[in-house]
């Protein structure tokens, strides 16, 4: 495979919006992933195949928190609920229905906070801590990583 195929495989899986693709041919192996954080897909080693340089993707300088006297105890008391499986995010059990949780409200320990579809099986998943909830990070019908952050907690 020449560096030019290989390219033009890398816009091709870029612009889809697919999440893998793996080739052979010839004797030699390209498998090129996206990766679901950055949105930029990444070619993964293989034996016998030579791989293009990943360009460096500039690093955004962020801005540092206003420090106060309480921000430090609330970062602290937050709790995270991070999905369990890859798969779609769905915050409610059907399209016409109420959301499982909502921002504000006061959710025990296994409350199901969302749903996870994953291989056409719906997963339930429950919080395992109880908390208010202060933020909701994905949208519904939005496709999630394993252990990415779903939902945040302020712990009672």
């Amino acid at each position: 495979m020449d560096i030019q195929y290989i390219k033009k495989l890398i816009k091709v899986v870029h612009e889809s919006g697919i999440q893998e693709i793996e080739i052979e041919e010839g004797g030699s192996r390209i498998r090129i992933t996206r990766d679901a954080f950055d949105k930029i897909p990444s070619v993964s080693p293989q034996p016998a195949v030579a791989q293009p340089a990943a360009p460096a993707t500039p690093v955004a300088p962020v801005a540092a928190p206003v420090a106060t006297a309480e921000t430090p105890q609330r970062e602290e008391k937050r709790h995270v609920i991070r999905s369990p499986i890859v798969g779609t995010f769905y915050r409610a059990p059907a399209p016409d229905a109420e959301p499982f949780i909502r921002v504000g409200q006061y959710i025990e320990r296994g409350t199901v906070i969302c749903i996870i579809e994953a291989m056409k099986i719906m997963n339930e998943i429950e919080s395992d801590q109880a908390g208010r909830v202060v933020g909701i990070l994905v949208e519904n019908g939005q496709p999630v990583e394993f252990n990415q952050p779903l939902v945040v907690l302020e712990p009672s």
